[in-house]
């Protein structure tokens, strides 16, 4: 009998609070699969070795992992990711994967969240059905990680998105990329905006949302716009927290490539 496992690649976080989130799609993913055992892995190296050290919390990368699962005997692998774009993360998580491939039968991976035009949409529409309704001088900014990986442009392409379903106020920035926050400011104030509703566009509610987004420090995104006379309204929760982006991961899941 096929020994099979789910391997669910997050990027991970440290915060415990913020691990309900993974856990959530680990959990939904599973249950799309059960016949599969499940196995988690982090492809930061900062946070797994954050965790083991602070928490004593073991957490592999996807290098590790396989070849662990190769050395029990496991000959079907399917690996689904959780990341947000095929970004520096995602690429790494590739390479390990495909360094290890050789050692089973069948090895296939799931996409990460925006992958077609079609997750974008639907991303859209899911972030629209959690937020408040804005009001006609209210904007929800959303804070992307952002990268200098060429996979940045996904977030121009998300707010784009927005702005074709008929939100006309709603803003993406990101903390290492672009849009950044400077961009995001000359958008408010050409649209006579009062009050920000700040959400992260993150599959955790870890460092970024926390301290760079609704941090108390003078150079959070929640203080500086403060400072400039906005209102703001904190929605502290992970992309995996809400119920829809579960079922996204899960069809991407069912779409697996075999590597």
């Amino acid at each position: 009998m096929n020994k099979k496992a789910l391997v669910v690649i997050s990027f991970g976080t440290t915060y415990p609070d913020a691990m309900a989130a993974i856990e959530k799609i680990e959990q939904r993913l599973h249950n799309a699969m059960p016949d599969y055992d499940l196995f988690r892995a982090f492809t930061s190296g900062m946070v797994i070795r954050k965790l083991q050290k602070a928490q004593g919390i073991a957490v592999e990368s996807p290098e590790q992992l396989l070849i662990r699962l190769a050395e029990q005997g496991y000959d079907e692998i399917v690996c689904q990711s959780t990341h947000v774009i095929n970004g520096v993360e995602y690429d790494k998580m590739c390479y390990q994967i495909s360094g290890q491939a050789h050692k089973f039968t069948s090895v296939k991976l799931g996409k990460p969240l925006l992958s077609d035009v079609q997750d974008y949409i639907d991303c859209c529409a899911l972030l629209m059905k959690e937020v408040p309704a804005l009001g006609n001088d209210e904007a929800l900014v959303l804070m992307g990680h952002g990268t200098d990986h060429f996979a940045n442009g996904a977030y121009s392409q998300l707010e784009n998105t927005f702005r074709s379903l008929g939100y006309e106020r709603v803003y993406v920035g990101t903390v290492e990329g672009f849009p950044n926050l400077d961009y995001v400011l000359g958008r408010l104030d050409k649209h006579e905006i009062k009050k920000v509703v700040l959400m992260p566009f993150m599959i955790v509610a870890g460092d970024h949302a926390q301290n760079d987004m609704a941090g108390d420090d003078e150079d959070s995104w929640k203080m500086i716009l403060e400072q400039k006379g906005y209102q703001t309204q904190i929605l502290l929760q992970g992309l995996g927290s809400l119920d829809g982006i579960g079922n996204l991961f899960a069809e991407h899941l069912k779409k697996a490539e075999e590597l």
